[in-house]
């Protein structure tokens, strides 16, 4: 696999942010910039296009990708549903999903995964503690399946992956890597924690 030719990035942003009083999550400022800045640049460069899932603010989202989707279903039906649309959406074998709100994903995610995922269908980022389904690579010829079981009624991440060969990858970098922020006070957590480290090299 070659990502700048081979794979397509996807960033979810296209929730209802209710955690976040219904606010759109990927455009709420992070340390100065948008939350869907932070994570753009982790794949920009990186992969062949970069698509931002979203189902509000279509036009604000432009700056942040080379073309924005929306849910292939009404009705805002969660990640798996976001994931499915990229998948079809896609133009290369294989497809690297990411959420909006993880400001602190890995410099080398992209490698990383691509590395790690050898012969199997889906790679999942671990952070040594636990897995983080919404941060996975997979191949884009399983949105044949992945309509099938959201037709049936799937809504679960884990459960739909479980259908599939599938692999961990962790990172050493821990779970602070992956932090996603659905409230304003993980919000302002994770950011008094990114003004204090310069102090702590």
């Amino acid at each position: 696999m070659t990502p700048l030719h081979d794979l397509t990035g996807l960033i979810l942003a296209g929730g209802q942010g209710r955690r976040m009083g219904g606010v759109d999550k990927g455009l709420v400022p992070f340390a100065g910039r948008p939350l869907v800045a932070h994570v753009r640049d982790r794949l920009a460069g990186r992969v062949a296009e970069l698509l931002v899932n979203a189902n509000r603010s279509l036009a604000d989202y432009d700056d942040f990708a080379d073309r924005v989707i929306e849910d292939a279903e009404d009705g805002y039906q969660g990640p798996l549903m976001g994931i499915y649309s990229g998948l079809r959406a896609a133009r290369t074998p294989w497809l690297l999903v990411v959420p909006c709100d993880t400001p602190r994903l890995p410099d080398d995610l992209v490698s990383r995964l691509v590395t790690g995922i050898g012969k199997a269908d889906i790679a999942v980022a671990g952070d040594g503690q636990r897995l983080h389904p919404v941060v996975a690579l997979m191949r884009t010829s399983l949105a044949d399946d992945l309509a099938a079981a959201l037709a049936a009624g799937e809504r679960k991440i884990d459960r739909w992956y479980a259908r599939h060969d599938w692999v961990q990858v962790d990172f050493a970098e821990g779970e602070d890597a992956f932090a996603n922020l659905n409230t304003q006070e993980e919000k302002r957590r994770l950011e008094l924690a990114l003004a204090e480290e310069p102090a702590k090299r």
